[in-house]
């Protein structure tokens, strides 16, 4: 069965950095675009990054852009969240998440298939 496994939250201090990967199996990654939530306490889950199946097509909020990088590594079947300059406000509990309806992206939650369980950042003042 398909299973998207996310690592790489933690806590960490204001103007740090974390990289969070999406380890993706049972499915045939290059078919699916991926795609990063994230859900704060009491708020609604919203969108973060997408990266198409290729790679060439990339969104990204506007909250995170220049903050924020996604990448995919087709060998290790593997999504990547780089998060550089983080706030307190970027504190979440970050998802992963796969859409095969697409040649590009998405921000639409109801539009990936597919999700992972959620890896907790906490970003301290």
């Amino acid at each position: 069965q398909v299973q998207l496994v996310e690592s790489g939250g933690g806590l960490v201090q204001a103007g740090g950095s974390l990289r969070l990967s999406c380890a993706a199996s049972g499915l045939t990654f290059s078919n699916y675009a991926m795609g990063w939530f994230r859900q704060a306490p009491s708020k609604e889950r919203e969108f973060v990054a997408a990266i198409s199946r290729s790679g060439d097509s990339i969104d990204v909020v506007d909250s995170v852009k220049g903050r924020f990088t996604i990448s995919r590594d087709y060998a290790k079947n593997t999504v990547y969240l780089q998060m550089n300059s983080l706030q307190p406000e970027d504190t979440a509990v970050y998802y992963c998440a796969a859409d095969w309806r697409r040649w590009g992206t998405t921000p639409l939650s109801y539009e990936y298939a597919y999700w992972g369980q959620g890896t907790q950042v906490t970003v301290s003042s």
